[in-house]
């Protein structure tokens, strides 16, 4: 079993969405394989299904409600966003089983960073300490999984003080970058170490992805 994954660099958000849209559809007629999307989001919030009326009333970013599940949540630079769109075999047809997988997916992959993640129960995410790092939200169609996780590695925190992002205080949300050592990423360092920590960091998730889903294979295109 192989997994094609693209890396789509920046992307406003509507670009990514109307693309996974696509694949989705093409992917539910047989017509591609698995896909896992990697991108990084011009700055926008997103609403879920569960997003009350007025959640991002007052943030200064476009907002977008989708078809993901959950409350609103922010994108930006600096955060890694992974849009798996595979098609879930028999056995694996439980989106909570899949939430926990998209989970362990994250969990490993910032352990290879030294940094402890972990579940917080009643919460979807990833936590260190008790602070999130990770949001997910996800839909499926067919069977076919859309949207998917996000992961904060330098992302400007002070623009999830405009909302209550998943429905939590926005002081809760924090960075992987926090949580390494210098010699791992130096948050004084310039925007080529930024972005080398970044794509370290995009390679350990599609590293873990296929790891936790069973894939034999996966084979790496840069869109951007």
């Amino acid at each position: 079993m192989n997994l094609d994954v693209r890396r789509i660099g920046r992307t406003r958000y509507e670009q990514a969405h109307a693309l996974q849209q696509d694949l989705v559809a093409r992917r539910v007629e047989g017509l591609v394989g698995d896909t896992l999307l990697i991108t990084e989001h011009d700055a926008v919030v997103t609403r879920g299904r569960k997003s009350p009326p007025g959640d991002a009333d007052g943030v200064d970013v476009p907002i977008v409600t989708v078809e993901r599940g959950g409350e609103a949540t922010f994108h930006g630079p600096g955060q890694i966003v992974g849009y798996p769109i595979v098609e879930l075999p028999e056995g694996r047809r439980d989106l909570h089983r899949y939430l926990r997988d998209l989970e362990e997916v994250v969990i490993r992959a910032v352990g290879d960073f030294g940094v402890t993640g972990r579940r917080v129960a009643g919460y979807t995410g990833v936590w260190i300490g008790d602070r999130k790092v990770c949001s997910l939200g996800v839909a499926v169609r067919r069977w076919v999984t859309w949207h998917g996780f996000a992961l904060n590695v330098v992302t400007d925190l002070t623009a999830f003080r405009g909302f209550h992002p998943c429905g939590l205080d926005p002081n809760v949300m924090t960075n992987l970058a926090d949580h390494v050592d210098r010699a791992t990423y130096d948050p004084d360092g310039d925007a080529a170490e930024r972005d080398a920590f970044v794509s370290d960091v995009e390679a350990r998730l599609v590293q873990r992805f296929s790891e936790v889903f069973g894939y034999d294979e996966y084979v790496e295109r840069l869109d951007g």
